[in-house]
C-alpha cells in the first residue's frame, strides 16, 4: 500500500493557531460541538425532507409540481448531507458518541454507507488531501480527469461539457455502485477498508434494503413506474449536482495543490500536514450566510480541514483566526469571493485538463 509522510517536525504554524483557536473557545466558555443553530438546523431541514416525502406518497398532485417537489427534495437532502451527517461522522455534532453515531446514519437514509463514509472522508481524504492515487474523492476515471497526474485520454477534451451530466449521476452511481464495490473488495480505492463486525453488516444490508423500499418499491406502488422514473431522477440530478460540485469547488479549483503516489510507493511531503491542507483546499463564498447554511459551512473548507472535529458553525468565527496566522506565517489562503467564481475557476481547470495530453504533461514534467 502507498504510504505518505509529511515534515511534521516544524509544526510551528499549526501549533500556534491551534493554541488561538482553543484559547477562542476557552474565552467564550462554549463547546466546539454544534449549539441550537445546528439543532434548529436539523429540525427545519430533516422536517422538510420528511414532509415532502409524505406529500408527494399521500397527495394528488400534477406532473409538473410533483418532479419539483422531487428536485427540492433532492436538494435537502444534499444540504442533511452536508449539514447534519457531515458533522455527525466527524463527531463534531454534539459530544455526545451515540447522538453523533445515529444522526450519521443519515447518511444511510440517503442510500449511502457512513461506515464506509467515515473512511473514505474523514480518514483518507482528510490526511492524505488531493494526493492521487490514495484519495477516493480525485480517483483515477476514464471518465473524468481531476489532476495532471492521471492518464489523459481523447474523451477528456470535452470533458468539461459533459461534466454537469456525470455529477448529476454521481449520487445514483454511489449509493448503487461505489458502496456496493467497497463492501465486496473491501477497499477504498488503494486502501484496506476496516474490518466490518456483525452490527456493521447488518446496518449496511437493513439500510440498503429500507432505502429500496422507501426510494423505489413504495413510490412504484403509488405512483407507477414511469413517474417513480422521472422522479427518482429528478431527486438524484439535483442532489449529486450539489453534493459534487460543492465538494469539488474545495479542492479541484485553481491555486489548489496535488500530490501523486503509485502503488506500494513511500513518499515524503516536504511541508507539515497543516500546511498541507492549506496548499489543497480552497473556500468560497464566504460572506454569503445563505450558501454557508444550506452547504453546512462547507464554503469553509480550510477550516474544516484544519478542524473537522469543530462544528461547521463556528467556522466563520474562527475562519478570522486562521486567516491572520496565514498571513502572520506567510501561507496560503486560497478563496473566491462567491460560487460563481468558484464554479468558473472550477470548469476552467477542467477544461485545461482535458485539452493536455500526456505528451505535453510529459514535457511539463521535463521543465
Amino acid at each position: 500500500m502507498a504510504k505518505i509522510t509529511f515534515s511534521n517536525s516544524n509544526n510551528e504554524f499549526y501549533q500556534s493557531l491551534k493554541a488561538a483557536v482553543d484559547n477562542y473557545f476557552t474565552e467564550r466558555k462554549i463547546k466546539k460541538t454544534g449549539d441550537w443553530r445546528l439543532f434548529s438546523k436539523t429540525i427545519i431541514l430533516v422536517g422538510s425532507a420528511i414532509s415532502i416525502y409524505l406529500l408527494l406518497m399521500m397527495t394528488d398532485m400534477n406532473w409538473a409540481l410533483a418532479l419539483s417537489l422531487c428536485g427540492l427534495m433532492g436538494f435537502i437532502l444534499a444540504s442533511i448531507g452536508f449539514s447534519v451527517m457531515h458533522d455527525a461522522n466527524h463527531g463534531s455534532y454534539s459530544t455526545r458518541p451515540k447522538l453523533n453515531d445515529l444522526l450519521g446514519l443519515s447518511a444511510n437514509a440517503m442510500g449511502a454507507s457512513s461506515f464506509f463514509w467515515k473512511q473514505k472522508h474523514n480518514i483518507i481524504h482528510h490526511t492524505y488531501t488531493n494526493v492521487d492515487g490514495i484519495d477516493d474523492d480525485i480517483a483515477k476515471s476514464p471518465i473524468i480527469r481531476q489532476c495532471e497526474s492521471q492518464k489523459w485520454v481523447p474523451a477528456h477534451k470535452i470533458q468539461h461539457l459533459y461534466l454537469l451530466p456525470v455529477y448529476s449521476l454521481s449520487s445514483i452511481f454511489w449509493i448503487f455502485v461505489m458502496d456496493f464495490t467497497k463492501y465486496f473488495t473491501r477497499k477504498i480505492y488503494t486502501t484496506d477498508a476496516w474490518k466490518m463486525s456483525a452490527k456493521n453488516h447488518l446496518i449496511f444490508w437493513t439500510t440498503k434494503a429500507l432505502y429500496i423500499v422507501f426510494y423505489i418499491v413504495l413510490p412504484v406502488m403509488v405512483w407507477g413506474f414511469l413517474p417513480w422514473v422521472a422522479g427518482f431522477l429528478a431527486l438524484n440530478v439535483v442532489m449529486g449536482l450539489t453534493l459534487s460540485l460543492v465538494f469539488q469547488l474545495a479542492h479541484v479549483v485553481e491555486n489548489t495543490e496535488f500530490e501523486h503516489i503509485a502503488l506500494d510507493e513511500t513518499k515524503h511531503i516536504e511541508t507539515a500536514w497543516a500546511e498541507y491542507q492549506l496548499r489543497t483546499t480552497a473556500n468560497f463564498a464566504m460572506g454569503n450566510k445563505v450558501i454557508s447554511w444550506f452547504v453546512g459551512g462547507l464554503n469553509y473548507q480550510i477550516e474544516h480541514h484544519l478542524f473537522p472535529r469543530v462544528s461547521h458553525v463556528h467556522y466563520p468565527a474562527i475562519s478570522k483566526i486562521v486567516m491572520e496566522k496565514c498571513a502572520e506565517y506567510n501561507f496560503p489562503y486560497n478563496k473566491y469571493d462567491t460560487m460563481s467564481e468558484a464554479l468558473a475557476s472550477h470548469f476552467r481547470v477542467m477544461k485545461a485538463l482535458g485539452k493536455q495530453s500526456e505528451v505535453v504533461l510529459q514535457q511539463v514534467k521535463a521543465a
